[in-house]
């Protein structure tokens, strides 16, 4: 795979396939074919074989898929064989939502602080966590070994908090502020968008009417 484009299409469906070959392993599934999977999965059988043969593919003619092998390399692919420590930054109605969500500490994503910048919730506790004051977010991080920022916070903060954060080495910020962030070429954003998805929902709907 080194040095091989892969389209962000085709790595944005490998999530979905991770999620539903993990299901059919807790349901003791052992194999599937393409055909089968794409009844479950939605995508054309053509599809699968053509998105995993990005990656060298792993099915067998005859046979098809081995559920727990592919599960398995399709979770290294998505690097989800290391774990990754996280901070989240915003602690209010979004921030700790996320942080009470136990399937990110499954997965191998930690979040390892909480911080805020107000000082009415400062001190309070998010599950084993205590919301700590930003302004100590750069020494956190250090002695943590932080990979990942996670933004909850208004627009008007949001630059400044990914500047700061960029700035200590983090190299991935996973990004809830409506604005897209100005980051040098190295650091990773996945944005995320909460009004954008409603829109495109609205739009959706406007045109099945």
């Amino acid at each position: 795979m080194a040095g091989k484009n892969i389209s962000m299409a085709v790595i944005r469906r490998l999530p979905k396939y991770y999620r539903y070959l993990g299901d059919l392993l807790d349901n003791d599934v052992q194999r599937i074919s393409s055909k089968e999977l794409s009844e479950i999965i939605g995508f054309t059988a053509s599809q699968i074989r053509q998105d995993l043969n990005n990656f060298g593919g792993f099915g067998q003619q005859g046979y098809g898929y081995n559920i727990e092998a592919l599960h398995t390399e399709i979770g290294k692919i998505l690097g989800l064989d290391r774990p990754y420590n996280a901070i989240l930054i915003g602690a209010g109605n979004l921030g700790q939502a996320i942080a009470n969500y136990s399937g990110f500490r499954k997965a191998g994503f930690e979040i390892k602080g909480l911080f805020d910048a107000n000082p009415k919730i400062i001190g309070l506790k998010i599950r084993e966590f205590e919301i700590l004051d930003s302004d100590k977010i750069e020494d956190f991080v250090k002695e943590n070994k932080i990979d990942i920022g996670i933004l909850c916070v208004p627009k008007n903060g949001a630059q400044e908090l990914a500047d700061r954060l960029v700035a200590c080495g983090i190299k991935g910020l996973w990004n809830f502020a409506p604005m897209d962030l100005n980051v040098p070429e190295d650091i990773i954003v996945e944005n995320v968008n909460l009004t954008e998805s409603l829109f495109t929902l609205s739009y959706l709907m406007k045109e099945d009417e």
